[in-house]
Order: structure tokens, then sequence, then C-alpha cells
């Protein structure tokens, strides 16, 4: 007997203060992904601007903003500025591996000192093992954890210094959440660097997009997703192409933009 697909049932979270944007107010709405078809259902809603958190697939459905865009990074396209050249040639000695998505000690020891640093505070700041692995085994979909690792030495693998939790997707990787050592004088940019090697990854393996998330105008913490050129966003009319002079106008006042970009 064929399985029959179901159709979602979906929920609206509270209004509760936005993390990124003072004095707004962020809302959600939501779906659980589970049973035979939790993938295909995951993939349908990725192209309409869903993000995956554990079992449920959201998308900001905030009541007197629409900040949060959803973009994706063409990765047929792509082509490393020089800056982004020579962060590539700096980490060329990492050793990165797809890894089953287990939560690890060392994982989590990498995450906290991430947290404490870069989002002091936070939502995600108040995490515990538990919710950790939570975050990383509770997947219906095809999901790594991608590890970033200094040069192994005497055949013992080296200090964990970056990692990802990454989705495949039939059109390309999603980047659910990355962290990073933020105590690395000696490798500045890791954060780039990882989504630089998530192009890669992706384009060799024929896929052609990478999804970077929301894209938040008015976000100075957001700014540098439009640095991977070219990116695409979601708007009312679907896919299309996003440019890092339009993201300075829709961020900025118009004449301090056309400062910015030189016009």
């Amino acid at each position: 007997m064929t399985a029959q697909f179901r159709f979602p049932r979906f929920f609206v979270t509270s209004p509760a203060p936005c993390p990124y944007l003072p004095g707004k107010f962020e809302r959600k709405v939501f779906t659980d992904l589970n049973g035979l078809h939790a993938g295909e259902l995951n993939e349908a809603l990725s192209k309409i601007g869903f993000r995956r958190s554990q079992g449920v697939a959201y998308r900001p459905s905030c009541l007197d903003c629409s900040a949060c865009v959803s973009v994706r990074v063409v990765t047929g396209e792509f082509e490393a500025n020089s800056s982004q050249k020579k962060l590539l040639r700096r980490n060329a000695d990492l050793e990165v591996s797809a890894c089953q998505p287990w939560a690890t000690e060392e994982q989590f020891a990498l995450l906290r000192r991430y947290l404490g640093a870069r989002h002091p505070g936070g939502g995600m700041s108040q995490m515990d093992d538990i919710d950790y692995a939570d975050m990383v085994e509770t997947t219906p979909v095809d999901t790594n954890v991608i590890e970033y690792r200094e040069p192994s030495v005497d055949g013992k693998p080296g200090r964990l210094i970056g990692a990802c939790l990454t989705d495949r997707q039939v059109d390309g990787l999603s980047m659910i959440y990355s962290f990073f050592d933020p105590d690395l004088p000696s490798r500045p940019g890791l954060g780039t660097y990882i989504i630089l090697d998530h192009i890669m990854r992706s384009a060799e393996a024929g896929l052609p997009y990478v999804y970077l998330g929301y894209w938040i105008a008015g976000s100075p913490r957001m700014e540098y997703k439009t640095r991977f050129q070219p990116l695409e966003r979601l708007g009312p009319q679907g896919w299309g192409r996003f440019e890092a002079e339009e993201a300075k106008e829709r961020v900025f006042p118009p004449e301090l933009a056309r400062v910015m970009i030189g016009a």
C-alpha cells in the first residue's frame, strides 16, 4: 500500500522581542518534520524560505516587519575575491571531515567558547550539553557535522577549531549553524572560511546553491552574507539576484548608501 502524503499543520508562536532589531517583535510560523516524507517536506518548505531546527521547519511571520530575507549563494558562478583567496590559502592545511550527526564533548566545548565570546547573553547562551545533543542529533533529514581541525600530529587528530551543522538538500547545502574558535589570532576569518568551504563543497558535488539562512535589513550582524556573490534572495516573485549594492540601499538611508558605494 502506498503511503499518502499528509498536508502539514502550521502553528504560529506568540510575539517575542526580536534578537536582531531593537524595538521589534518576532513571530514565527512552524510545522513538525516527521513521518516518511519529512525530507520531502523540508525540501519543499526550504524553497519558500523555511529553515530547519531539529524536527521543526520555521519561517518568520512578523506582524509589522519583513526585514528577514532568505538568501543563497549561486555556487556555479561564485568566484572568490582577493581577500577570500588569501583566506583559503591561509587555511589550506586544515583537515575537514563530514561527520555523522552525533554530538561530542569537544564540539560542545567549542560552541560554549564561541557563544561566550560572540553572543554573550544570546538565546543560545544557556544551552547545556543535552540541548546541544538535541540540536545536532534530532534531524529527520540528511545531516552532517562538518568539522575543521588543525593538522594531525603523529597520527593524532588536530584540535577542533570550527564546526557546522549542515543539511544536504537536492539543490544545495543548507548551513544550519556554524561556530568556531574565537581566540585564534593566527586564523582570523574562520567564519568566512567555513562558508567558502561549503561553497566549494557544493560546487564539487554539482549542487547549485548554499543556503545561508536569513539576511536581515538593518542588522549589521548580517551584512557579511552579501560578501558572497552572486547571491539570490527570496522575494514575492520568487528567487532573484541580490547585489551587495542593493543590500546597502535597503540597510542605510539612500543618501548614505550613495556615499558608501561610491555613487
